[in-house]
């Protein structure tokens, strides 16, 4: 009876938060509601299955790797389709892994994360999801940035600048301000934020030292992959391998 009320509870709190964020945005005109009852639908659906086939993934490292596989497609696909660059965006997934798979591996090799699931995923999870946000913001500031200054483009390649160092000189400002969000929760840590490493530990009954130096190290190891996504964000775009499919597309919160 006792958890069923509890379910009953669950479903009215998340039903609120989804409603408010419709509302919101709604009458404020920010956009329709329609993404965000998507999001909420799916998040739910998901997590209804990960939490029904987690335990036996955890249990089996080879199953680990896959679902560590399947989060790096899905990060892909969902920032590609962000950017808009159609088939091009495939190439997101290079910005994606190319620091998050060396920093796994020296959490690894080093003996700070255990080859195990219930240690893999969980940080697995946080790189490659920080890597995607900070890929797709980057991307979508570089892209908008290169068709909203054309003419500036334009200047420079008539002053002797080949295309991808014309490129470079126009994004790499904006592509950065993707890495603002990871410097302000860096900064702010243990003042403003509690991550969720550092609670799940604490929830977990680990001690509060290492808790703390385990949260430090996946949030530097976060700014180095992230520095990283960005940084190759720039060049992928700067080369013309991530381009948008039409100059005057409009991507929308979908």
């Amino acid at each position: 009876m006792v958890l069923v009320a509890d379910w009953v509870r669950l479903l009215i709190v998340c039903a609120l938060f989804t409603g408010a964020a419709c509302a919101i945005t709604w009458f404020t005109g920010l956009t329709t509601p329609k993404p965000f009852l998507k999001a909420a639908v799916r998040a739910v659906l998901q997590l209804a299955a990960v939490s029904a086939v987690i335990t036996f993934v955890l249990s089996h490292l080879g199953l680990t790797g896959a679902f560590l596989v399947l989060m790096a497609v899905v990060a892909t696909a969902t920032s590609a389709r962000r950017t808009g660059a159609g088939r091009g965006g495939v190439w997101v997934a290079v910005a994606i892994l190319i620091g998050t798979v060396p920093a796994l591996g020296l959490l690894i090799v080093i003996g700070l994360l255990p080859v195990r699931g219930i240690a893999l995923i969980p940080v697995g999870g946080i790189l490659i999801g920080g890597a995607m946000t900070a890929t797709t913001l980057s991307a979508r500031r570089a892209l908008d940035t290169l068709q909203d200054r054309k003419g500036e483009y334009e200047a420079a390649l008539a002053l002797g600048f080949v295309e991808p160092t014309a490129v470079r000189l126009i994004i790499r400002q904006p592509a950065a301000e993707a890495l603002v969000p990871p410097l302000d929760q860096t900064r702010t840590v243990g003042l403003v934020t509690l991550p969720g490493a550092f609670v799940g530990m604490l929830l977990g009954g680990a001690p509060v030292w290492q808790a703390g130096a385990l949260q430090i190290v996946v949030l530097l190891a976060l700014l180095a992959v992230e520095a990283a996504a960005v940084s190759t964000v720039v060049e992928l775009v700067a080369r013309g391998l991530i381009r948008r499919t039409s100059p005057d597309i409009e991507v929308r919160l979908t």
